[in-house]
């Protein structure tokens, strides 16, 4: 062995040794990979595929960070006869991917081999690039295997994605990080069973919570109290409550603000207050926070709620909202957060109604009648009473008892149509009641 290649072989050793914990730990077989049954359980498709070494079709695995992505990539290149490239969409430029088509074919033609090309967060490429990508996808000189936390079906283009096969991986279960985490202890060659290391079971359990199914994130844990905690006089390395606590004091949510967990929690928390849950959508709205949202636009949300979903049924609604819009904007957090509270828990609580959206209706008549010219005694009787009769024919509410008199407001062509109709909910029950409809005049529509 030549003296570079010596030293390059240490240096491989080197790194192999002091790498992450969770690096050391990834699985290099399927029958080490933890979790995804859905996908990787016995007799699944994407399992016989991988264990034939038959993966022809491209392949996107989409999931949240920890959930085994990468990892099962790797297990393919370690499995596979095929030559497999990678590429990182965060670094790699139409370049490198040109530079690897380039490699494929001659590989293909010279010795008839496949490529597999891994790309990493394939999401961050833009559509030149993917689009780059295509034309060799689509003709079998690469299979692709892209990995993303985003979702695919809006983040790849559409004809990449039509060529592939999506595999969603979900955050693994909390036993599944159990099996992680005590693997971890006991692996004498990767992780600490060389070591006397002991965890007491509410350490144990909290590591495994506040993971939340990311194995990266109990992993670092667990190797950050082991490597912090000084062994007791009998040489062991106890791992209490209190370490634990403080190796993984704060649960990094997976909230990106463009992305989809962004999109899904205020969806979740809108119809979480529109289906009158005030704890689901404290919960929601607490996340939201937790994870750096900004308040302005949660408060926006809910001012359009106000009127969307509650409207008439509770006029208080949006008066409430608004005032805490207001006070958003003077207080700011954490104060402020009283003040989102109290508008999600007022709307949550407040009756509901959609009736306000009979707007929608009312526009929907302007596209389709066009220009309608208004009816003269609804005119303005100021400039032309006396010369077109402006106004004339007018009857003035006030003028007659209970200061309604009944007469056609809506031109002719439309008088028999109805778009508001009052719920039976909240303040709009009341409407329902005393709203003056003349009598055989209004018709749904």
């Amino acid at each position: 062995m030549k003296r570079q290649d010596l030293f390059d072989h240490s240096l491989k050793e080197r790194l192999e040794r002091e790498a992450p914990l969770a690096a050391r730990l990834r699985p290099r077989t399927l029958d080490e990979f933890v979790g995804q049954e859905d996908i990787l359980g016995p007799g699944k498709l994407l399992r016989r595929a991988i264990e034939a070494d038959r993966l022809f079709s491209s392949i996107i695995l989409w999931g949240p960070p920890g959930t085994g992505k990468t990892t099962l990539a790797m297990i393919i290149a370690n499995t596979t006869r095929s030559y497999f490239e990678t590429l990182s969409a965060v670094t790699a430029g139409v370049a490198d991917l040109r530079r690897v088509i380039k490699d494929a074919i001659e590989r293909r033609k010279l010795h008839n081999q496949r490529t597999i090309l891994l790309v990493d967060e394939v999401h961050r490429w833009n559509k030149a690039q993917q689009d780059a990508l295509l034309p060799y996808v689509e003709n079998g000189t690469i299979v692709l295997i892209g990995t993303t936390t985003e979702n695919p079906f809006f983040e790849v283009i559409g004809a990449l994605v039509s060529r592939s096969r999506v595999f969603q991986l979900k955050p693994l279960s909390d036993q599944a990080v159990r099996t992680l985490l005590q693997r971890a202890l006991t692996d004498p060659e990767r992780g600490y069973g060389g070591r006397r290391v002991q965890v007491d079971e509410d350490a144990l359990a909290h590591l495994i919570r506040v993971a939340g199914g990311d194995a990266r994130v109990a992993l670092n844990a667990l190797e950050l109290a082991v490597e912090s905690t000084p062994p007791d006089t009998s040489g062991v390395i106890h791992l209490t409550l209190d370490v634990a606590q403080e190796s993984i004091q704060r649960r990094a949510l997976l909230y990106d603000k463009d992305g989809d967990a962004h999109y899904d929690t205020i969806s979740a928390f809108i119809k979480s207050v529109r289906g009158s849950d005030p704890d689901a959508a404290l919960y929601w709205l607490a996340k939201m926070i937790y994870a750096g949202e900004e308040p302005k636009f949660i408060m926006r949300r809910l001012l359009i709620l106000a009127a969307e979903d509650i409207g008439l049924a509770d006029p208080q609604g949006i008066v409430i909202a608004a005032a805490c819009a207001q006070a958003l904007e003077w207080v700011g957090l954490p104060e402020a957060m009283y003040h989102l509270a109290e508008a999600t828990l007022y709307l949550a609580t407040a009756p509901k109604s959609n009736s306000v959206g009979a707007w929608m209706k009312a526009m929907e008549a302007v596209e389709q009648e066009g220009i309608i010219e208004v009816p003269d005694h609804l005119k303005d009787s100021s400039r032309d009473a006396r010369r077109l009769g402006h106004g004339k024919g007018y009857l003035y509410p006030h003028d007659y008892p209970g200061h309604y008199v009944a007469q056609r407001y809506l031109p002719p062509e439309l008088e028999d149509v109805r778009w508001y109709r009052p719920s039976d909910q909240g303040y709009e029950r009341r409407i329902s009641e005393q709203w003056p409809v003349g009598s055989g005049q209004k018709t749904d529509s």
